[in-house]
């Protein structure tokens, strides 16, 4: 970044080769739309070109975190205030198109593991959307604490409250699971 700011243009494209997969990948989980993710994921890179203040208080990548997570968050909120309308190209909620498949597991194992996964994703979606960001770059990405905090704002030990509380609504939401594992 600091080579970009001194006017070296293809400094930008080595951030981009990266980071990009990244920021796709972290946003997908957010906004749950493949497409959005790819556009917000540009979004990133377009304001990453346009501030050229950068400096390098922490890391490149917390830098860029802080940024996708904003944007993330603007666009969960503005997609609310739509949630009411319904359009007749929406496809059903149930599709998810990218869901990786495993072609070890037989279709009854599929089908449970994939039932699970969308109870796990809804319980994740349905978390307040500073919790959901904490414990998507903390669960997805493996960044640390003060990268985490450092993206939202806050100090470490208030992520560490952020994320127990987050993880303690997971569990209460998920409880249902533990049990019908235990069951079978």
């Amino acid at each position: 970044m600091l080579a970009f700011q001194a006017g070296d243009a293809d400094s930008l494209n080595v951030l981009v080769e990266e980071y990009r997969d990244v920021l796709v990948g972290y946003l997908y989980r957010s906004v749950r739309d493949r497409a959005i993710a790819e556009e917000l994921a540009q979004e990133v890179f377009l304001r990453v070109c346009r501030v050229r203040n950068y400096q390098p208080t922490a890391k490149f990548r917390t830098w860029l975190f802080h940024i996708a997570t904003n944007l993330a968050i603007n666009w969960v909120r503005d997609q609310r205030t739509e949630s009411c309308m319904v359009r007749l190209d929406d496809r059903p909620v149930r599709y998810r198109p990218y869901d990786l498949r495993s072609r070890a597991e037989s279709v009854e194992e599929h089908l449970v593991s994939r039932c699970l996964a969308e109870e796990v994703r809804a319980a994740v979606e349905a978390l307040p959307e500073r919790h959901r960001a904490a414990v998507l770059m903390h669960k997805y990405h493996d960044m640390e604490y003060r990268e985490i905090a450092a993206v939202l704002g806050c100090s470490v030990p208030a992520l560490k409250s952020l994320l127990f509380r987050a993880y303690e609504t997971l569990r209460e939401r998920l409880a249902h699971l533990a049990s019908e594992v235990h069951d079978t």
